[in-house]
C-alpha cells in the first residue's frame, strides 16, 4: 500500500489510517470508543466555538445550543465509513473544504490524546505520528475498501459478526442504528441497499477469518 504525501484534494475520497505508539491500547472500554466517535462528529465542521473537551464541561442546555448552531454549518469533511480498533483506526473520508481532512484529523487526534492522558493519568504522545492517507481511485475500490474496513474486527478475532462490533459504521450501512448516533453520510457516494451490502461484506468474512488464522500460525 502506497501512502500519499502530497496535499489532499477537495471532492476526493481517501482511506485514512493511524495507530498508537508501539501498539499501545488506546481504546480500553466502550466510553473510550464513543468518546472518539463523538469527537469525529463534532470536528466535521470548522471552525468550532470551543474545544470538545470544553463543550463537555458546559451545562447540557448550553451544549445543545452550541451543537445546534454548529450543525447548521457546512462540513469540511464527509465521513463515508470508519472502524475503530483497540490500537488503531480506519476512516474513509471525503474532503469538502481546503485542508479539511488535515484539520479534522489534527483536532480529533489531539482532542482524544488529551482525553486519554487525563483519564488514565498518562503523559506523552498517543499516536505514532501523522496519519497516513491512500487515494480512492474509483467506485469499485471504494466498495472493497469499505468492506475491508468493516471486516477489521473479524480479521482481528474480536467478534464473529461485523454487526456485533459497535465501534464501526457497519450498522449505519445496515440501518441498525438511531439517527442521532450516525456520523456517516455515504448514500450519495455508496448507493447500495442494506441487504445487498450485508451480503457483499459477509461473503468475505470467512476468508478474512481464515487469513487471520494463517497469519497467526506463521508468526506464533
Amino acid at each position: 500500500m502506497q501512502y500519499r504525501k502530497e496535499p489532499l484534494e477537495n471532492g476526493q475520497i481517501y482511506h485514512i489510517f493511524n495507530k498508537s505508539i508501539a501498539g499501545f491500547k488506546i481504546f480500553n472500554c466502550e466510553a473510550d470508543y464513543f468518546r472518539i466517535i463523538e469527537t469525529i462528529k463534532y470536528y466535521q465542521r470548522y471552525p468550532v466555538p470551543v474545544r470538545y473537551s470544553e463543550l463537555k464541561r458546559l451545562s447540557l442546555p448550553i451544549q445543545q445550543q452550541i451543537l445546534i448552531n454548529l450543525f447548521n454549518q457546512k462540513k469540511i469533511v464527509e465521513v463515508v465509513a470508519y472502524c475503530l480498533m483497540p490500537t488503531h483506526l480506519h476512516l474513509i473520508l471525503k474532503q469538502l473544504a481546503e485542508n479539511g481532512i488535515r484539520i479534522l484529523m489534527s483536532n480529533v487526534e489531539n482532542s482524544y490524546a488529551r482525553y486519554f492522558n487525563t483519564k488514565y493519568k498518562r503523559k506523552g504522545p498517543l499516536w505514532v505520528g501523522r496519519f497516513k492517507s491512500v487515494f480512492v481511485q474509483n467506485e469499485s475500490q471504494l466498495y472493497h475498501l469499505s468492506r475491508y474496513v468493516h471486516l477489521n474486527p473479524i480479521s482481528a478475532n474480536l467478534t464473529n459478526k461485523p454487526e456485533e462490533w459497535f465501534y464501526s459504521s457497519y450498522n449505519e450501512y445496515l440501518n441498525n442504528i438511531d439517527n442521532n448516533l450516525r456520523i456517516c453520510d455515504y448514500k450519495d457516494i455508496i448507493s447500495i441497499k442494506p441487504k445487498t451490502y450485508r451480503e457483499f461484506v459477509e461473503s468475505r468474512a470467512s476468508y478474512q477469518r481464515q487469513i487471520s488464522k494463517i497469519k497467526k500460525l506463521m508468526f506464533d
